[in-house]
């Protein structure tokens, strides 16, 4: 996995040395001799990850970070934090500063590796993300509370008691687990949602209501990597699959903090853990799920806009005629028939020149409306045109295919539309055609219809004509 990584410290002979490991991983990267170059660099971009000594003169590397979460542009950075103290005070003010993790001198290789890997993944994700266009997508959509990096990394530190979290944390351990209850009623009062103790089948079976944010598990619960195998089982599951997950380790164990972090863990803690660490460490992972959250929800929002039309609330051309051609494959793959229906409202545009455009979108969301609510649920009907429809019914004969046109027709004839003190009402013209076997099936289709659309027109309007048989 390619990556350009930012290596932050006022000592040269440690930035060597950290070159020289993350080189040997076929790694890119760029040193720093102090914060302020650093947050340079990194305003430049192109920078996926940030390893940096907290112990720095003039801007320590919390200070750094902070400054990092403050800029939008950098902002979702992934950070690693390394210094040579084991004081709590250090690891509790990089953590809030908005540090993904922090590591002790000597690194660890296999640790950084790991979460240097699993960093990545994550950056991937936003990189995709702004490149599927999630960033514009975003700017069209409804305001939403903020959900990045830098609202989770503004909190003060837990001395200073910041107002709870949103987020719900489902702890999982041993039978023996005499920590669990102690932690969740040390946790509950961080956290403004369901701190909660389960069990590995309460887990899983969770559903998509059920589930929490984020799972804590310990990597050996009735014996040794049950914890691990146990993550890996929810990860595979539609309900818990985008949760977070914090795996807790025995002191030390390096190597299974990095099969943990590969198999998907988004963070490890080791045993005995303070509660103010793992809390922070809990924020952390609860801001970076709901980005995840709101990109997902962006890109599919995204999606559903370039096949729907935003008017009537129905597939659109592209999505339509894209089906057309699905159903065309499946009736020569099945031997089955499928029928098609092609509508035009009559004389519209006089709808538009009386009563304006508002009154014409008006009509034509109604007529949408009353089309869909009078087809079958495998039934596809579709806006094409400004007012022209095209209705797409697999698995039915001609004689089926007439009956809902007339019905379709009907239904759209008995419509009546307030307007102003009045009513409106209109009409539909429709043409009728059977999907053929044969290679052009769907473009084939659509001709043969629109010319017995133009049939219905050419003889008064407000009818159904069947295409002449070829």
């Amino acid at each position: 996995m390619s990556g350009r990584i930012l290596i932050v410290d006022d000592v040269a002979t440690n930035r060597i040395v950290m070159k020289v490991k993350l080189a040997a991983a076929r790694y890119e990267v760029v040193p720093a001799a102090s914060g302020p170059e650093a947050l340079e660099i990194a305003a430049g971009g192109g920078i996926d990850i940030i390893i940096m000594d907290m112990m720095m003169p003039g801007m320590t590397g919390a200070d750094t970070c902070r400054r990092l979460r403050a800029d939008p542009d950098t902002a979702t950075i992934p950070v690693i934090l390394v210094t040579a103290s084991d004081d709590m005070e250090a690891r509790m003010d990089g953590l809030s500063a908005g540090a993904d993790d922090f590591l002790s001198k000597p690194v660890d290789e296999i640790a950084l590796l790991a979460r240097v890997r699993s960093l990545l993944r994550t950056r991937e994700a936003e990189r995709d993300y702004e490149a599927r266009g999630g960033a514009l997508l975003e700017m069209a959509a409804p305001p939403a509370a903020p959900c990045g990096f830098a609202e989770a990394a503004g909190q003060a530190s837990f001395s200073a008691k910041p107002s709870p979290v949103e987020g719900r944390i489902a702890m999982i351990g041993g039978n023996d687990a005499t920590w669990l209850p102690v932690q969740r009623d040390r946790l509950r009062p961080l956290f403004r949602e369901a701190v909660s103790i389960v069990d590995r089948d309460g887990a899983l079976a969770m559903t998509a209501e059920m589930a929490p944010d984020l799972f804590l598990i310990d990597a050996d619960l009735g014996g040794r990597n049950d914890g691990l195998r146990l993550m890996s089982e929810l990860r595979s599951r539609g309900a818990t699959r985008h949760a977070a997950f914090i795996m807790l380790l025995p002191p030390g164990d390096s190597e299974r903090a990095a099969t943990a972090l590969d198999l998907g863990a988004a963070d490890v803690g080791y045993h005995p853990f303070p509660t103010d660490e793992i809390a922070m460490r809990i924020r952390t992972q609860l801001a970076r799920k709901k980005r995840a959250d709101r990109m997902r929800d962006t890109l599919d929002t995204g999606l559903k806009l370039a096949v729907i039309d935003p008017l009537t609330g129905l597939h659109n051309r592209r999505f339509g005629l894209g089906h057309l051609d699905r159903v065309a494959t499946r009736c020569r793959a099945q031997g089955i028939r499928a029928g098609v229906v092609l509508m035009d409202i009559d004389h519209f545009k006089r709808v538009n020149d009386t009563y304006g455009h508002p009154v014409g979108d008006l009509v034509l969301s109604k007529v949408a409306k009353v089309l869909q609510e009078s087809l079958r649920a495998e039934d596809l009907v579709a806006r094409i045109g400004g007012e022209e429809f095209l209705a797409i019914l697999p698995d039915s004969d001609l004689a089926q295919v007439r009956v809902v046109a007339e019905r379709l027709r009907a239904a759209v004839q008995s419509l009546r539309i307030p307007v102003g003190e009045g009513e409106l009402s209109v009409t539909l013209s429709l043409g009728v055609a059977m999907m053929e076997e044969c290679e052009d099936a769907a473009s084939r289709a659509m001709e043969t219809v629109d010319r017995a659309l133009y049939s219905a027109k050419d003889d008064g309007r407000n009818r159904v004509r069947l295409a002449a048989a070829s």
